[in-house]
């Protein structure tokens, strides 16, 4: 069985990202010869939050699976898809009830990947545990997927890398999301999971994590309420590209992205 090549797309600010994705994500595909696009979208509308159009505008320039995080109920329309969007994802460890739901399962070269969402406690809501919800669908699924990827949004580094080490040898690969900055910890745990921290950013560059950055200045500063606007400059693409042994389902290689 040959090496699949999945990329992950750090989470998507606004339009400029959503611009971003439609100009460089066939490139990148082409390039690298992708199987698989997964990409965190929770930001995709106005730079906090999703809608039923910034999603399928997503899904349009070729992402197959879109991931969220705790903004994704910010707006209150994408309640109108999140239930009946087969390939779009909200944190599994949400209490029951929530609408939505947590992993998908998709089929590539006759390989079944589950992605799961899944959401950090650290300095984020107090949700159901993310460590033991992990648990709980790997045993529901590793007898039907040979890949398993896990996207972790989570504020802190030691809980993301604390995950990492739980899921090594059982997940294939496991990226993180949130902080919008990319850390270049990417590697290959001990047990055959692919990692790395954080993936990072697609929107523009120059700014405080996708927000005008003047806005964000003066936000430290005053200490005052403020309404934080998307930036539009140096527009730029953050990811991660994991090659995934097709038989084993461990990651052989863990390439990280900038563009």
């Amino acid at each position: 069985m040959k090496d699949l090549k999945i990329l992950a797309i750090g989470d998507i600010v606004g339009r400029v990202g959503r611009n971003v994705v439609g100009n460089r994500l066939q490139g990148l595909i082409d390039r690298h010869r992708i199987d698989l696009v997964i990409a965190n979208g929770e930001n995709s509308a106005g730079g906090m939050g999703m809608t039923p159009d910034s999603t399928r505008e997503l899904f349009s320039y070729g992402i197959n699976v879109i991931t969220s995080g705790n903004h994704v109920w910010n707006k209150k329309e994408i309640l109108e898809i999140i239930d009946s969007e087969p390939a779009f994802i909200r944190p599994a460890n949400y209490p029951s009830g929530v609408s939505g739901k947590g992993y998908c399962i998709v089929t590539v070269r006759g390989i079944s990947i589950c992605v799961i969402n899944l959401m950090g406690r650290v300095l984020m809501s107090t949700l159901d545990c993310p460590f033991r919800k992990f648990d709980e669908i790997y045993n529901e699924v590793k007898d039907k997927c040979r890949i398993i990827i896990v996207d972790f949004h989570a504020e802190a580094t030691s809980e993301k890398q604390a995950m990492g080490w739980y899921v090594d040898g059982r997940a294939s690969a496991l990226f993180g999301t949130h902080t919008h900055v990319q850390t270049a910890d990417e590697r290959i745990l001990t047990k055959g999971t692919g990692y790395i921290t954080d993936i990072g950013m697609t929107g523009p560059f120059d700014s405080v994590i996708g927000m005008i950055k003047e806005k964000s200045i003066d936000f430290f500063l005053y200490q005052t309420k403020m309404k934080f606007e998307p930036a539009t400059d140096n527009p730029g693409l953050n990811g991660v590209i994991f090659k995934i042994n097709g038989t084993s389902g461990k990651t052989e290689e863990v390439i990280r992205v900038r563009e």
